[in-house]
């Protein structure tokens, strides 16, 4: 069956269950890839607001973006 990669997994829930349980970092952090996805968020969010706020300056002080 060409499905069967995807029904027939493991059941791994135990193995995550105690992986988070038994960690004392902040939820956010307990699982593997989880500072990646932070991390990454944060830099993102970063940026944004940087650029927002560069934005905003542009506007206030009369400079059309082009320039």
């Amino acid at each position: 069956m060409v499905l069967n990669a995807l029904v027939n997994k493991p059941n791994r829930v135990v193995e995550k269950q105690k992986l988070v349980q038994s960690s004392h970092e902040p939820i956010y952090y307990r699982l593997p890839r989880s500072k990646l996805y932070v991390n990454a968020y944060f830099a993102l969010f970063t940026v944004g607001m940087l650029s927002s706020t560069y934005g905003i300056y542009r506007l206030i002080r009369g400079k059309p973006a082009g320039e």
